[in-house]
């Protein structure tokens, strides 16, 4: 199943959603992922959504699998890779979600009349801004809590993330289930489960972006390296 946007809807504010998560968290940090998405579905039903970069699509087939019909957004950032392009086709087509395929305000085209060409080299934060930040933005704000792929070994950086927690940027719960999951177990639940994988996997790649901001990570790097490799940038800005 797939749709252009998402819906428009009234996002309820009832309760403390701060509380709501601490308190989740406590329940569920060792919680199987699967009953971790079981109970965001329960509490938030309609008001749920998956965010899937179509690299962690193992992540889209537990919640589809805990809840058939779950809403997935996917950030078209008009960069991927025709692999990563190819794996959200075959995922709207064979798993039971509702795809929302989110586009940035500017096409490419767009923005380099703007701001120039190959803005990503000279100013990587500004376009993970325009062509990432802001779609994600507006395709979360109809939402009360959304699901992302993040692990904990993954980076530094996310080392600490909680399984479930308070948003604050956005005012909104933010569920990690497969936070606490190793390589291992994530290469487990592939096999185990016949996942569709994006191609690229199969060519070295331990984490897909954009096409111009991706390489393979070299011997030894942590699977995020190869993401904005030569500078600073660490993540586009989703998750900070």
């Amino acid at each position: 199943m797939s749709a252009d946007t998402a819906p428009a809807s009234v996002k309820p504010r009832a309760g403390d959603l701060r509380a709501l998560a601490e308190q989740a968290n406590a329940e569920l940090e060792h919680a199987p992922a699967g009953r971790v998405v079981e109970w965001a579905q329960a509490t938030f039903g309609t008001d749920l959504v998956v965010a899937s970069s179509m690299a962690d699509t193992h992540l889209v087939h537990l919640a589809s699998t805990a809840a058939p019909g779950i809403d997935v957004a996917f950030l078209d950032t008009g960069y991927h890779f025709a692999e990563t392009i190819g794996t959200r086709d075959a995922i709207a087509e064979v798993y039971p979600v509702r795809l929302l395929n989110i586009t940035p305000l500017r096409t490419v085209a767009e923005q380099d009349a703007e701001y120039g060409p190959r803005l990503y080299e000279r100013d990587p934060d500004k376009c993970c801004a325009l062509r990432k930040v802001e779609p994600l933005e507006r395709a979360l704000k109809p939402y009360t809590a959304w699901i992302n792929g993040m692990r904990r070994e993954e980076s530094p950086t996310r080392a600490d993330i909680p399984v479930v927690g308070y948003d604050a940027k956005r005012d909104m719960v933010k569920i990690s289930p497969l936070a606490a999951w190793t390589q291992a177990d994530l290469d487990a639940y592939i096999t185990d489960h016949g996942v569709l994988t994006n191609p690229l996997f199969m060519e070295g790649y331990t984490s897909i972006g954009c096409e111009p901001c991706t390489r393979k990570p070299l011997p030894g790097e942590d699977p995020r390296a190869g993401r904005w490799a030569g500078n600073a940038k660490t993540e586009c800005g989703l998750h900070t």
